[in-house]
Formats: structure tokens, C-alpha cells, sequence
């Protein structure tokens, strides 16, 4: 993903989901970036561009039994 994508994600999650959401760019990986919300890491954002005129992005974010407790 490019810094311009990756700053209109960022920009649009801050919008419709959390002002405080920050995309970080993995470091061998070009076709996802991490997800945080402050400081922890909350999910994975995944592009898929397998076909160049219909480009969409995915959300993967794991919840662990453990963590609803501490809702």
C-alpha cells in the first residue's frame, strides 16, 4: 500500500469507526498494515487488488475469549 492509501484509510476508519485509529505499515509485508487503536494493536487491514477494477480492503481483527471479560 502506498503512503497516500494508507493515509485515506486511516483517514476514513478515523471517521466512521475511532478518531484515535493509526494504520503502521508492516515491515515485510506491502499489501497489509497494522491496526491500533493508541497504543495497543487491534487488527490487520488487508488489500485486495486481485482484480484492478473492483480493489477492496479487509478487516481482520481477532477477539480472544479472555479479552470480553474485560469489557
Amino acid at each position: 500500500m502506498t503512503n497516500e492509501e494508507i493515509a485515506r484509510l486511516q483517514d476514513y476508519l478515523c471517521k466512521k469507526v475511532n478518531p484515535g485509529i493509526t494504520l503502521r505499515k508492516r515491515p515485510r509485508q506491502d499489501d497489509s498494515v497494522e491496526v491500533y487503536i493508541g497504543d495497543e494493536f487491534t487488527a490487520l487491514l488487508f488489500k485486495d487488488d486481485e482484480d484492478p477494477s473492483d480493489i477492496s480492503y479487509n478487516l481482520d481483527m481477532a477477539i480472544l475469549a479472555i479479552d470480553l471479560d474485560e469489557a
